[in-house]
């Protein structure tokens, strides 16, 4: 009859892997804290945007164009990483797998009909 530790072993080299790596992340953020030098100052302190103060309020209202934009983005990202796997696997996914992303095609085009008529693919 073997014991419960035994049975434990296996994970040994996992548990070893969690330890050493919070040792060295905390030995990194202990010797960060002592090597770094501490010197603040005005400059270092203070706000910044993009290296220049900021000019305007953080909380100004975005154009809607932003936002279809970013919807138009993430409808061709989804259809490019959904499309590569399913033709690869086309044969094997047959006639059901063929219709949905029929479906799915079909779903995007109505995104895309969605953002032409609200004049997203408009540049000034």
């Amino acid at each position: 009859m073997k014991t419960s530790a035994m049975n434990l072993a296996p994970y040994l080299s996992v548990l070893l892997f969690i330890l050493v790596g919070l040792a060295v992340g905390g030995l990194c953020l202990v010797m960060g804290d002592f090597l770094r030098p501490h010197t603040p100052d005005a400059a270092k302190n203070s706000p910044y945007e993009c290296g220049f103060e900021a000019f305007e309020d953080a909380r100004m209202k975005f154009d809607v164009r932003y936002y279809l934009v970013a919807i138009l983005f993430i409808l061709f990202d989804l259809e490019i990483a959904f499309l590569f796997p399913w033709a690869v696997t086309l044969r094997e996914a047959g006639v059901t797998g063929f219709v949905a992303v029929l479906v799915f095609l079909a779903i995007l085009v109505v995104g895309f009909a969605y953002e032409w008529k609200k004049g997203a693919l408009e540049w000034e």
